[in-house]
């Protein structure tokens, strides 16, 4: 590992997973971190909990600002485990000169997410810092739910797991970059940010057993599939066509040279259901607007260990590496 941090190890891909494994998990190591999951499960396995800094540039942005994706990341991430979100605590650090109506802006999108949500901020902290401390403003929020489907672990995929995608990728990404590069763009493309507890409600109310969720964060799918990969020690296959990517995300990608599913995400989720159900989790998904192309992409197999097999729709097959190197810094 390098000597200094670069912005790479803020990537969510390879560089993040050995700051990560080598600094913390080496320092703070317990059996509850040792599972990797989104969220700790605590208190018997009754509540989820989960922590969250964002430092995204710029701080208004098509489809959200930072303090929608402070709530949404937060309440998410407790999602992702099966749990209701329900108390959050706020701490942002704020730069000297910042506008009041900024804040104020930023802090009526959070209070609308938690609405959403049925969650609170019960507790916070301010912090104020002298002009170029820091970018502006930075939040973090915190967060406990309440654990609707005991089990979900990224850590128990097994043979008989199919993966489902709940929605088109990489918008997040594709959105920051071009609102941070000045793009003008004739087209709807916006972030994807939002908070995806009801598509898990649904999920768990129609009966569904869910084996592992995770939303495609820094890193995108590609990064949840290795990580997937790694933990249950298995192979992923994916077939590329059936991962669905916008126009508007591929002619970035194309005029940009990025790889779609390696883009951040802030409202799409990866999802593994026995095959047995996988039709009728797409169903249930497709029930919402944001869902509609929620697909089946891939499978579990034998085929490696701990790798993910990229199919093409020209027959042919390459690994789909874990995403290295700096790719877009403050997305989140």
């Amino acid at each position: 590992m390098n000597t200094t941090i670069t912005l790479a190890h803020g990537n969510g891909g390879e560089e993040n997973n050995e700051l990560i494994s080598k600094v913390f998990y080496k320092a703070f190591k317990n059996k509850i971190l040792e599972q990797r999951e989104d969220a700790a499960i605590i208190h018997g396995g009754e509540l989820a909990f989960s922590t969250d800094s964002f430092t995204v540039s710029p701080l208004f942005f098509a489809g959200a600002d930072i303090g929608k994706l402070a709530i949404c990341g937060t309440c998410n991430d407790l999602a992702m485990m099966g749990a209701k979100p329900k108390y959050l605590t706020c701490s942002v650090i704020i730069e000297e000169g910042f506008s009041i109506a900024e804040l104020e802006r930023i802090v009526d999108s959070m209070k609308q997410e938690l609405e959403l949500n049925g969650a609170m901020v019960v507790s916070g902290d301010t912090k104020v810092v002298p002009k170029g401390s820091v970018d502006k403003i930075f939040i973090n929020t915190t967060g406990v739910g309440e654990v609707q489907q005991k089990g979900i672990s990224s850590n128990n995929l097994g043979k008989d797991d199919v993966i489902i995608i709940s929605r088109d990728v990489g918008c997040h990404g594709a959105t920051i970059f071009a609102a941070r590069e000045g793009m003008e763009l004739s087209s709807d493309l916006k972030s994807d940010c939002a908070s995806l507890f009801p598509q898990v409600q649904a999920l768990m109310d129609a009966g569904i057993k869910i084996t592992a969720l995770r939303d495609a964060t820094r890193g995108g799918v590609s990064a949840v599939l290795n990580e997937w990969a790694k933990q249950s020690n298995i192979c992923i296959e994916v077939e590329e066509e059936r991962v669905p990517v916008s126009d508007e995300v591929k002619g970035i990608c194309e005029l940009l040279g990025f790889e779609a599913m390696s883009l951040a995400n802030e409202g799409t989720f990866v999802l593994a259901v026995n095959k047995a159900e996988a039709e009728k989790a797409v169903e249930v998904l497709q029930t919402f607007e944001k869902s509609h192309n929620a697909t089946i992409v891939g499978k579990v197999s034998t085929a490696y260990v701990q790798r993910v097999v990229l199919h093409s729709a020209w027959g042919t097959k390459r690994f789909l590496e874990m995403p290295t190197g700096e790719l877009l810094p403050r997305i989140c």
